[in-house]
């Protein structure tokens, strides 16, 4: 079941919320404020987060930039902060998804079903005799050797098993990982399949393909059963 964090300090509308959330069959757990946000974010992993941006004890745009620190928790803003400014600072955080209020409830459960199906990879996953961890940033090679990942290679490798078999241009992942106010190159993209392709141990770009011209593939094995749900 899909863990969602809600973060929300409107009491009307948390237990609203919560409730609707509940009814997807989604494992919800509401916080009114940054702090207790920042507990239930300690306690365990997370596969959405959706935050207000102006909460008692500071900002959801800066409890989104912790979250994205150091985690691979895909975050959904709404707010009633909806000049372009907002959002486009929203989408430079890395915002999966940006709802302005007051929105209509059948929106909202739209835009979480959307973000929890483009981001619906599992925890672990295992390939080519490998192990990938996405929730520990770990990759075990069939020696037993232990990789561990950057947080931003991450989001990398999950955004490339989310879209497989479908090919990630370089534009698409940049944008998607690094945002809009980072300003990378696409350089970044290739050195970030360096690395992931050294943690995998892929040094014949057999499970991440490079495509020419394009962009890059997440290519598991092709017997069924070579992945765990």
């Amino acid at each position: 079941m899909p863990r969602v964090l809600l973060v929300e300090d409107d009491a009307s509308l948390g237990r609203t919320l919560t409730e609707r959330l509940q009814k997807e069959r989604l494992d919800v757990t509401w916080a009114q404020t940054i702090a207790a946000a920042e507990t239930a974010l300690e306690a365990g992993r997370w596969d959405l987060a959706v935050l207000d941006v102006r909460l008692p004890d500071g900002s959801g745009f800066g409890l989104a930039r912790q979250i994205k620190r150091s985690s691979l928790t895909p975050v959904m803003f709404m707010t009633a902060l909806n000049s372009a400014e907002n959002r486009l600072e929203g989408f430079e955080i890395g915002a999966d998804e940006y709802l302005p209020k007051p929105f209509h409830l059948k929106e909202f459960i739209l835009r979480v079903r959307h973000v929890l199906a483009t981001q619906r990879v599992s925890a672990v996953v295992r390939t080519h005799g490998r192990e990938v961890d996405l929730a520990a940033l770990t990759v075990t090679g069939p020696d037993g050797q232990r990789a561990f990942l950057q947080v931003r290679d991450g989001r990398v490798l999950r955004l490339l098993m989310a879209a497989a078999p479908t090919v990630v241009d370089r534009s698409e992942i940049l944008d998607r990982v690094w945002g809009r106010d980072q300003f990378p190159t696409p350089r970044a993209v290739d050195n970030a399949i360096v690395r992931l392709r050294q943690a995998l141990q892929d040094d014949r770009g057999q499970i991440i393909r490079s495509v020419r011209g394009v962009g890059y593939q997440w290519a598991p094995d092709p017997e069924p059963g070579s992945e765990s749900a």
